[in-house]
């Protein structure tokens, strides 16, 4: 679906995207994350042709997006929607004019675009707004009209740019699952680029995460958080607050095993007691995992390792 190779974006003489490679997949909901400045929303514009690129590949249905003329570009542009933090609604205009706009500017029938905006409007669940203006609509609201808006000409790719910035935790929860129920039903590609780590969490099969143009990670979103790296901790801000004396192991629970008394377990098999530092459970795009760090005595470190790979856990001592 979009091919993404050894891609270099320069402004001027400063390089904002540095040896981009990653392949996004038909039907995949892919996060490109980030803090500000990363060159999250540059890498989003190379992809919808808004932005060019000095070096490198970039397909998007084995269409190589700095080769199109500008009427390829055009007709290229019509099967990719696009929502963003702040809405972008034309505040005169109804809800059913802001989704029929496109419709409209394409030169559609009115039958077709009045059932068009119907149906989008019940998929999004505002069928009853339909005769309301923007700035009679909640925030929430407002972005489900700009998701209809991006539909309407059946696009291929959805590309969100900081879309749930601007909404409070519920309203953004609800906006996602509403991103999901759309890329299931209709199987359309969708590419989120946020700094959001919970966003990340709920919706995004796999995530690429950007500092200042470079790569710093790529991979299943479960795998990222699971057992992220020292650029991932750092990326996170997460700290890890253990007791100076012993020996303090870290343990990765994945999804088949995240609920299983593996400690007790272990206790009772090893005849011995362990200091339970911390440890926690979270959901990651439906999948519980989980990590705990344990301390125990220097002494019984080779006993217990000893156990934990025979059981193929993984883990690290910190």
């Amino acid at each position: 679906m979009i091919t993404i190779k050894k891609l270099n974006k320069y402004y001027d003489d400063t390089k904002v995207l540095n040896d981009i490679s990653i392949e996004i997949k038909k039907g995949q909901i892919f996060a490109i994350v980030g803090h500000s400045g990363a060159g999250k929303s540059t890498l989003l514009r190379c992809i919808n042709g808004l932005e060019n690129y000095k070096d490198g590949s970039l397909k998007v249905n084995d269409k190589e997006i700095k080769e199109l003329d500008k009427n390829s570009l055009r007709e290229f542009r019509k099967k990719i929607g696009m929502i963003f933090q702040h809405f972008s609604l034309i505040q005169r205009k109804t809800v059913f004019e802001n989704v029929a706009l496109p419709m409209q500017l394409w030169g559609y029938k009115k039958e077709e675009i009045s059932k068009k905006v119907k149906d989008l409007l019940s998929l999004v669940g505002l069928e009853e707004k339909i005769d309301a203006f923007p700035n009679q609509l909640s925030g929430g609201q407002k972005q489900r009209v700009a998701i209809a808006r991006a539909l309407t000409l059946d696009p291929d790719i959805l590309l969100s740019d900081e879309a749930t910035s601007a909404l409070d935790p519920n309203t953004t929860s609800s906006i996602l699952n509403l991103l999901k129920q759309i890329n299931e039903k209709l199987n359309i590609t969708i590419v989120i680029v946020t700094h959001e780590m919970e966003v990340v969490k709920q919706i995004a099969q796999k995530a690429l995460l950007l500092e200042h143009g470079n790569v710093i990670g790529f991979d299943d979103t479960e795998e990222l958080f699971l057992k992220p790296d020292e650029k991932m901790k750092n990326f996170l801000g997460e700290s890890e607050v253990v007791p100076n004396s012993g020996i303090n192991i870290k343990l990765y629970f994945p999804k088949d095993n995240a609920y299983q008394s593996f400690i007790t377990a272990m206790a009772r098999k090893l005849d011995m007691d362990f200091n339970i530092v911390w440890g926690k459970l979270e959901e990651i795009n439906t999948h519980i995992v989980g990590n705990m760090v344990i301390n125990l005595k220097i002494e019984d470190q080779e006993k217990v390792t000893k156990y934990i790979n025979e059981h193929d856990i993984v883990w690290e001592v910190l």
